[in-house]
């Protein structure tokens, strides 16, 4: 029984990066919407009716535990599990030095504790810290930022409902962002907007879409280089904007005048003339905008991926005008916040780079330290970090996020998780806790004061309904007691205003923020000191880099990773609209595991009938890197030669198939193409 006490407060929903707002349902023992910045009517999605039973769920973590000699997890004093830390976190950093420790952050947490954990990391003298939008949006930050000089939402909700055509691309909006979905673009869509919706599947999103390219997973840079060449073919571009704000438009013409559109297009798996028509719709708009999710960034050529997206977007002029722009939708509630903020391994806050001496300056200048105290050379990524675990890397702080169960190729995952001494801080009894030597019990998203940035750039205001259960501490005391004990700070905070007061004189897009002027409301960043307001669309006669153009790029196709043989079908995985993330949280709520029912594979018909598969039977999908048993559920909705799984659950645990090769900038690895055989699971 949860004996805490429950006053509703104004806060906001963990279960995405809309940003809507919820509070306590006192009648109901549930969550209920507010009218907030985005949900003004108050509503709110499944996730977020649900987002109390977490809260208050029996198994939360109340105590301290610490592995002992026999190898197990005991309850323990806080005391005790901070002297255990200090004295193996210092033996580390004695033996191996600074870059020895790593520290995952969280991007479902606030950005008070994201940025003080990225001080701990870098007053430990590490830039080893990132978080998981490593794992689902890094590669459209490095091409949106090498651009453009802001890897954001180019647009705000609210504008981008005057564009005459959405192009989404590798994204699920009306599953899993549904409040923008029904608030923002279905009302749109209605009044005329035309939807071009790019997917391997048939979803939610395709039905109220004018045009589906069911595109072959690992094929997106032909279909939008082969979407670019028509518009150049036909005299969609935009020359005007072309000649003020863009260069090296010539090799890219020159290259796609070169294009095979209808060879492109059968490569892409998709019908050239379907292409052709999404093609025109796109360019023929006065204002269009792109939405792009995990489906275009997740592969080991993400970055390129997005970069061949921008190319569409500044052939037609669709950038730095409302209703237009390259719009990527984030995942948890603080993804934009957590970079913002520096939690990430090659810049400081403010996406300064960690090799800018100016930058290094004027953060050291922020905390009172010598710049030389501040570390140069980029840190690890955390798919490299948990590569490198037992090797350069000995001992690792997890916040609040599940590694066990998100990482690629969870077998090489979890063999090297045993090779480090490990903190795990966080809320529940997780598939990461079982390889903790340290466990610290922090607090849920309704036990948290501080701020969160949504996917439009607003930063919002959360308040704790109630108070953390049993000896849990809240995520910001846990973490400013770890700066004071393993830094020379003294880490001397009494509020999250206080840190925000902080990290904005530390984050020039948040400089002139002030968390008292946030109430029920939001500021948008970019916000320079002495501002009114935020900035709303970006770009308008300069790139956030400086420069009033930005260039063109050429963009090759680059083969997938996994080679697909005769009988192969392609994986591809994604989220449902009842889970979160890993699913540590939400597999917890018995509403949500109604709602959503068991596990599938989701297999063409055409693709079942091949191999003797009827709808229901459990099959063993397997590669060189593991293998599941899962329901088969025969659909049309997925394209022939692709299958479909969730990576919510951790039984079937999807990522023991996925593969880590990385795109060679952004370091995300391959979640959305892998190579699998498909069999019906013999009854004998």
């Amino acid at each position: 029984m949860d004996d805490r006490t429950h006053e509703p407060a104004h806060s906001i929903c963990p279960f995405c990066g809309v940003g809507c707002g919820i509070e306590y349902a006192p009648a109901s023992g549930k969550a209920t919407g507010w009218r907030g910045p985005v949900n003004r009517k108050g509503e709110v999605c499944p996730k977020g009716v649900a987002a109390y039973d977490a809260v208050t769920d029996d198994e939360r973590l109340t105590t301290p535990r610490i592995r002992r000699g026999d190898g197990k997890l005991h309850e323990a004093s806080w005391e005790e599990a901070w002297k255990r830390i200090e004295q193996e976190f210092g033996t580390v950093l004695d033996q191996h030095g600074p870059d020895s420790l790593y520290f995952f952050a969280s991007s479902n947490c606030t950005n008070e504790e994201n940025y003080l954990l990225q001080k701990v990391a870098r007053l430990c003298g590490t830039n080893n810290v990132d978080n998981c939008a490593r794992l689902c949006h890094s590669s459209t930050v490095a091409a949106m930022g090498a651009r453009f000089g802001a890897g954001a939402m180019t647009n705000t909700l609210d504008d981008l409902t005057e564009a005459d055509c959405f192009l989404v691309v590798g994204a699920n909006p009306a599953v899993n962002h549904p409040v923008i979905f029904r608030s923002y673009l279905l009302p749109a869509i209605k009044q005329g907007t035309t939807m071009i919706h790019v997917d391997p599947r048939a979803t939610d999103t395709t039905e109220a879409a004018d045009h589906h390219l069911p595109v072959r997973p690992g094929y997106d840079i032909p279909l939008l280089n082969a979407m670019a060449a028509v518009v150049v073919e036909e005299g969609l571009v935009d020359a005007g904007f072309i000649a003020d704000r863009t260069t090296e438009f010539g090799p890219l013409k020159q290259f796609l005048g070169e294009v095979d559109v209808d060879a492109a297009a059968e490569q892409a798996g998709v019908d050239p003339e379907d292409l052709r028509a999404a093609a025109r719709a796109y360019g023929e708009a006065d204002a269009a905008a792109i939405f792009t999710g995990m489906g275009m960034s997740q592969h080991h050529c993400g970055t390129a991926n997005v970069h061949a997206l921008l190319n569409l977007a500044l052939l037609t002029g669709n950038v730095g005008k409302p209703g237009s722009g390259v719009n990527p939708l984030r995942g948890q509630n603080n993804v934009q916040g957590a970079g913002d903020v520096g939690a990430l391994p090659s810049v400081l806050p403010g996406y300064r780079p960690v090799t800018d001496d100016e930058g290094r300056a004027d953060l050291a200048d922020v905390w009172g330290v010598d710049p030389a105290a501040i570390p140069a050379a980029p840190g690890l990524t955390e798919v490299e970090a948990t590569h490198a675990m037992g090797e350069s890397v000995h001992a690792a702080y997890v916040f609040a996020e599940n590694v066990a169960v998100t990482e690629p190729n969870q077998s090489r995952v979890r063999e090297q998780l045993e090779e480090c001494f490990l903190v795990v801080h966080d809320i529940f009894p997780s598939e990461t806790t079982e390889y903790a030597d340290v466990v610290l019990p922090g607090s849920a998203w309704a036990e948290k004061e501080g701020t969160v940035t949504n996917t439009d750039r607003q930063v919002m205001r959360m308040r704790p309904n109630t108070t953390p259960p049993g000896d849990a501490r809240t995520d910001l005391a846990i973490i400013r007691e770890l700066g004071r004990r393993i830094t020379d700070d003294a880490f001397e905070y009494d509020s999250p205003a206080q840190v925000f007061a902080e990290l904005t004189r530390a984050t020039p897009i948040y400089g002139g923020m002030r968390y008292e002027n946030i109430g029920d409301g939001s500021l948008r960043w970019p916000f320079p000191e002495g501002a009114e307001s935020g900035t709303d669309v970006l770009h308008v006669d300069r790139f956030e880099h400086g420069d009033r153009t930005a260039e063109f790029r050429v963009v090759e196709h680059v083969d997938p990773v996994d080679p697909v043989a005769e009988d192969d079908l392609v994986l591809t995985t994604g989220r449902v609209i009842e889970h979160f993330n890993s699913g540590a949280v939400t597999r917890r709520s018995d509403t949500l595991l109604r709602l959503r029912g068991a596990e599938t594979l989701q297999i063409h018909p055409d693709d079942a009938e091949a191999r003797g598969i009827e709808d229901g039977e459990t099959v063993r999908v397997e590669n060189d890197r593991g293998a599941v048993t899962v329901a088969a559920e025969v659909t049309p909705a997925i394209r022939r030669g692709a299958v479909f799984m969730t990576f919510h659950d951790d039984d079937p645990l999807v990522n023991v198939l996925t593969g880590d090769t990385l795109d060679p900038e952004a370091k995300i690895p391959e979640y959305k193409h892998s190579a699998v055989r498909v069999e019906v699971v013999s009854c004998d």
